[in-house]
């Protein structure tokens, strides 16, 4: 269960108990379905108040089995306890909530959101009245007596009419935590629970158009390569004027215009009748009196046709496209087809020994055999994983060949298979590749 709504239960509870309305209290609290010592407690108040016992103990239970070490659970219990004539286990308890205060006079339960201190001579009273209906009027003397001397405020004479009632063998009613008296959680908690806006609402629009002065506010649109116009409110007066004759600029800020032009007016008229307007991306100054306010409600047909007016946008460009590589030059046709893997060089695996490796058929070895005209050894470049060279003579035979290249690649030499492969085109005539791959 989420803390915050558990938090909302229990301050929903705590507010039905500021009401007395106890049943609301109880439906509000059962709805947690984790809860804790706080609010079990609460719950057995509740139930103490409308008189359910049996209710009021289990719960209680329950508290103490959250919160072993909670001395108000034990002192409270105590007082259950005797209600129902269970004199035994309310004196235990009274023991245990003495206990459990660890040799202090007082414990404050503020911190843990119960108004409520319990006093020691309080747990020593409840011991008292247990005894009283035990019979052991003098054990409840000695005990009230103890009582009596314990420092500390809070009693009011209670403890010297206790001794009145002894030694009258009136038996004593036991304490209890006031029924107003529950757990609330803390209030920086329960503040957290209410929604904030933590954004604020705008009030500054910030344009990454040059000149836009535009303030208001409007939803978001797909912009188009174009102009951009600002919304207008159909109930408010159109800012888009038509200039009725051409005007040429007069001094500094002054736009030159042609006449019938479309123009977006911003703000009002200033003192030297000009006003400020934006004409084909620009702002600028022009007469007011030259100005006629221009229906922007036309067809879309005709606005097609219309100049452009407002704020230009940044033009829409394609983004590059991915290159297109290059076709390597196709080889030419061959006569003869290139000789087959299963060749007279490929000597078979003995079938009682089986390979002490991983075989990996898709390695393939490219061997490149460049051969000059006046050496008499050729260069083998082996391409493998990685790249080996080794020398030989022109008269090697082709085994001791394929045993080099399988003792520097690492391989045994009957899983090599070699093709030789000759560009007519892009290599001299003396040079040759020999493909090797492992089986």
């Amino acid at each position: 269960m989420l803390y915050t709504e558990l938090l909302r239960l229990w301050h929903e509870a705590v507010q039905a108990v500021d009401a007395k309305d106890w049943q609301g209290a109880l439906s509000k609290l059962e709805q947690i379905s984790e809860p804790t010592s706080c609010t079990l407690f609460n719950a057995a108040s509740a139930h103490l108040v409308l008189g359910q016992l049996d209710l009021a103990l289990k719960a209680l239970d329950l508290t103490l089995a959250k919160d072993e070490r909670l001395a108000v659970g034990f002192f409270q219990r105590a007082a259950v306890m005797m209600q129902i004539d269970r004199l035994e286990e309310a004196l235990s308890d009274c023991i245990w909530a003495q206990k459990h205060m660890r040799g202090n006079l007082v414990i404050d339960y503020r911190q843990l959101g119960l108004r409520f201190k319990l006093h020691s001579w309080q747990v020593l009273y409840n011991a008292a009245a247990v005894y009283c209906r035990m019979g052991q009027w003098e054990q409840a003397r000695e005990t009230l007596l103890s009582a009596s001397q314990e420092k500390g405020g809070g009693r009011g004479g209670t403890t010297e009419v206790a001794l009145n009632s002894v030694l009258k063998e009136e038996i004593l009613a036991p304490l209890l935590v006031p029924e107003d008296v529950v757990f609330r959680p803390r209030k920086q908690d329960v503040e957290q629970l209410q929604q904030r806006d933590f954004l604020g609402k705008a009030k500054v629009i910030s344009s990454v158009i040059p000149n836009d002065d535009f303030g208001g506010f409007e939803p978001l649109r797909l912009q188009k390569p174009g102009f951009y116009e600002p919304k207008v409110d159909g109930t408010q007066d159109s800012l888009y004027m038509r200039v009725r004759i051409p005007y040429m600029a007069r001094g500094p800020g002054q736009l030159t215009v042609p006449g019938g032009a479309m123009v977006f007016l911003f703000g009002e008229e200033r003192r030297d009748g000009m006003a400020s307007v934006i004409y084909d991306g620009t702002r600028g100054l022009l007469p007011m009196s030259l100005l006629d306010p221009a229906d922007v409600k036309i067809s879309k047909g005709k606005r097609e046709n219309k100049v452009p007016s407002g704020i230009p946008l940044p033009p829409g460009l394609k983004p590059p496209t991915r290159p297109q590589a290059q076709a390597s030059p196709a080889a030419p046709p061959r006569d003869t087809p290139p000789p087959s893997y299963t060749t007279a060089t490929h000597a078979p695996l003995p079938a009682s020994e089986p390979p002490g490796y991983t075989v990996n058929t898709a390695n393939e070895q490219h061997v490149v055999a460049p051969q000059g005209p006046e050496t008499s050894s050729v260069v083998l470049k082996v391409h493998y994983t990685y790249t080996v060279t080794l020398s030989v003579s022109l008269d090697t035979p082709f085994q001791e060949v394929k045993k080099c290249i399988a003792q520097k690649l690492g391989q045994p030499a009957h899983q090599l298979r070699l093709r030789l492969k000759i560009h007519l085109t892009t290599v001299p005539s003396s040079t040759k590749w020999w493909h090797c791959m492992t089986t």
